[in-house]
């Protein structure tokens, strides 16, 4: 006899109770069958691969090799609770490449079960010398490069290497290895392997770093380190500092041309109070930013990043871009289309060399395609006469000094700048919500258009920089 437990589980565990109200009878019994269990037992998929069930969750994990094709699987077993049914049977052929559910009936109750794949992987995520030097992992290129102090023995240093479940490392974690040449770590689970190159380099003033609120680049939330990784791989002898750091005087910043700035809010922020409270480490470190800035430092701001120009006096009128929002990485939308901001009358810009244009659409920079997860995270200068005061361009650009480069389709100025002055530096801003450098769940390097969001980045920097 099933326990009452049992049937109150699952009761609490189902997605759904399909039931209708049928007139009550003389004796008040329902004609509900509520008793039945509809737990899904066992799943198998191509003879080999049985599933992994969670019954919290009413998850299938089904693992298979690393290179195996998903889009016409079969199911050759599959086992219910007594007197059960389910929505698919021994011999059905379903493609696995995405997520499918099996619904599990009993009676007038269900159970919806996801079948997810997992194919084999053998990466590794995180890597650190010395417990102290962060590496910068390219997963595509299976490169690893860690930047030290060149006071440091590079002949015994030891790697804290984390990877991804059940993986064997060799060298091992916690060995100690001479990187006086690139050493090469092999990683294996099941059918799996990789082999990273990792490359230490000695240096001690940085040309160009990354500035954030995090004390390392690994606790970055992942747009921020997703825009970092890409610096670190692409721009020669660059570094990731903190602004603790930069107030503590902790780097050399003596060969340092540029410094750049990605802040990501979930949510976003819409005033500078919002700024000052999600960005304190930033606002502590403003005196000696203002010491950088005003003796040559070039700063490229993006996102709410913008908002620390004001902070650094480049404005005439000390505001922040008056018109932003933003969503959460998990919630963000899928888009439906090709996003793109406008650069009419700026198309010779140096920012806007190089991209990857439409056809005929010369005045358009398109930086994801249909199909990529944005937060839309947006930080602009709606022009108007509601508007803070500025009721056309031109009347931005006299009051509050900034030069408009790009422009949202309501025609919000989406990217400016602020040229070099005397002994200061020049800053580039771009407050876009076309400028995202993170999907959650979805690969944004696949999107057609997502490198112009790095080849953007490039060009601000090299132009800022004079190259």
């Amino acid at each position: 006899m099933k326990s009452i437990l049992n049937k109150l589980n699952t009761l609490l565990l189902g997605t759904a109770l399909v039931f209708t109200l049928p007139g009550c009878s003389d004796d008040n019994k329902s004609n509900l069958q509520l008793d039945g269990d509809t737990w899904l037992t066992a799943f198998e998929l191509d003879e080999n691969y049985a599933g992994a069930i969670d019954r919290t969750n009413k998850t299938i994990t089904v693992a298979v090799p690393e290179v195996y094709d998903t889009d016409a699987m079969k199911v050759t077993g599959i086992e219910v609770s007594e007197g059960a049914v389910a929505s698919v049977k021994a011999g059905d052929v379903l493609n696995f490449s995405f997520p499918q559910v099996v619904k599990v009936t009993n009676g007038d109750v269900f159970l919806d079960y996801t079948v997810n794949i997992k194919h084999d992987e053998a990466k590794i995520l995180s890597f650190k010398l010395n417990d102290a030097y962060a590496g910068v992992i390219d997963q595509s290129k299976r490169t690893i490069t860690v930047r030290i102090p060149s006071t440091v023995d590079v002949r015994n240093l030891v790697p804290v290497i984390t990877t991804s479940a059940g993986v064997i490392v060799m060298p091992a974690s916690g060995q100690a290895v001479d990187f006086t040449n690139p050493v090469e770590f092999t990683v294996s689970y099941n059918t799996a392997t990789a082999v990273y190159t990792v490359t230490v380099i000695p240096t001690d003033a940085p040309s160009a770093v990354y500035i954030g609120l995090a004390a390392t680049l690994d606790e970055l939330n992942p747009e921020e380190k997703e825009a970092a990784t890409w610096m670190l791989n692409n721009v020669a002898n660059a570094q990731y500092i903190s602004f603790a750091d930069v107030q503590a005087g902790r780097v050399d910043l003596s060969e340092c041309e540029l410094m750049w700035w990605h802040l990501h809010i979930d949510g976003g922020i819409d005033n500078m109070d919002k700024f000052d409270n999600a960005a304190p480490a930033a606002v502590s470190a403003l005196v000696k930013m203002k010491e950088l800035y005003n003796n040559g430092m070039n700063l490229l701001l993006t996102r709410y990043a913008t908002y620390y120009a004001a902070k650094l006096g480049a404005t005439l009128d000390g505001n922040n871009p008056n018109n932003c929002w933003g969503q959460s990485e998990e919630s963000g939308e899928i888009t439906g289309g090709a996003w793109n901001f406008f650069i009419q009358g700026h198309e010779s810009h140096p920012l806007y060399q190089n991209l990857i244009m439409n056809s005929g659409e010369t005045d358009k920079v398109y930086t994801f395609d249909a199909g990529y997860r944005t937060t839309n995270s947006t930080a602009q200068w709606h022009i108007g006469s509601d508007w803070g005061g500025y009721a056309t361009n031109e009347v931005w650009r006299t009051n509050h000094g900034g030069i408009d480069l790009g422009y949202g389709g309501d025609g919000a100025i989406v990217a400016w700048e602020y040229p070099a002055e005397g002994s200061k530096g020049g800053i580039v801003c771009i407050g876009s919500g076309c400028y995202d450098w993170y999907a959650y769940g979805v690969e944004a390097s696949a999107d057609k258009y997502h490198g112009n969001v790095g080849r953007l980045t490039e060009n601000a920097i090299n132009y800022l920089t004079g190259k």
